[in-house]
């Protein structure tokens, strides 16, 4: 059901059985999938693409221009998966020139006032807790966890089934499988839990337990860190993720363990 009361540019696709709730606009250059709820007064703008079966919560903006002032109105896009839930008063950028879009993935679960800036793009069964905030250019990887009140710095990268600590502010790259928090923002072990919630072998577990204890716990320098893993841990899908992620870190990956 469409709501009698919203108002929908005339050219904007919208799928079968999808529910707009009142006072919600929707502009011309806009894409919505088949069963997704819509509820009153959200503001979905040129640009948004939007699958099947997600949930948008009242007062989101989706697909606004981005507060960048080299964007100068180019034609882009931002992206949201199937099954996904946009709870109440997020923000979705979309992308600028630099890369075209933003995309938050499929089953993911923004919670209320979280932002995503231009050129984001957030993997598969992703929770963003409630005010955490992205800056532009972030890569969040499958089954990240960024905890409420988080900052995250521009260009930034968090790997995979990361879960991040509430209230952190994350100024360097996060790399797969671990648990990070304190601040500046440290490793203080690896995400066990979610790991075996996920189907995770015990053996697959305890080769990252091995290598992060080597990376953060045994070495100062993760040069020397990686050239210890090579030699002493046995290939793995898991070992050549998390090494293929530092080799291509920018910004250089958080801090080691600390005892305190």
């Amino acid at each position: 059901m469409i709501h009698q009361l919203t108002n929908i540019h005339p050219n904007a696709i919208i799928g079968k059985n999808t529910q707009i709730g009142a006072f919600t606009t929707i502009e011309e250059d806009v894409i919505i999938g088949e069963d997704c709820w819509i509820a009153s007064n959200v503001v979905i703008m040129n640009g948004a693409r939007i699958g099947n079966n997600v949930k948008i919560f009242p007062s989101a903006v989706i697909s606004a221009a981005p507060q960048d002032l080299k964007y100068k109105g180019e034609k882009t896009i931002a992206v949201i998966g199937d099954n996904s839930i946009i709870r109440e008063f997020v923000t979705i950028n979309k992308g600028t020139i630099a890369s075209g879009r933003s995309e938050v993935g499929k089953n993911c679960l923004l919670m209320a006032y979280v932002h995503v800036a231009h050129d984001c793009i957030i993997g598969n069964n992703c929770i963003l807790a409630n005010c955490a905030t992205l800056a532009g250019h972030i890569i969040i990887e499958d089954y990240a966890i960024i905890g409420g009140m988080s900052a995250v710095h521009q260009f930034v990268n968090i790997g995979s089934h990361v879960m991040i600590s509430g209230g952190s502010l994350v100024r360097k790259d996060v790399p797969p499988f671990v648990k990070a928090a304190r601040e500046p923002l440290s490793y203080v072990g690896i995400n066990s839990i979610g790991l075996t919630r996920r189907g995770f072998s015990e053996d697959a577990i305890n080769s990252i337990r091995s290598i992060y204890r080597i990376l953060f716990q045994q070495n100062k320098n993760i040069a020397r860190g990686v050239a210890q893993v090579l030699e002493t841990i046995p290939q793995s899908a898991e070992r050549d993720s998390i090494l293929s992620f530092i080799e291509k870190s920018e910004r250089g990956v958080m801090k080691g363990y600390e005892s305190r």
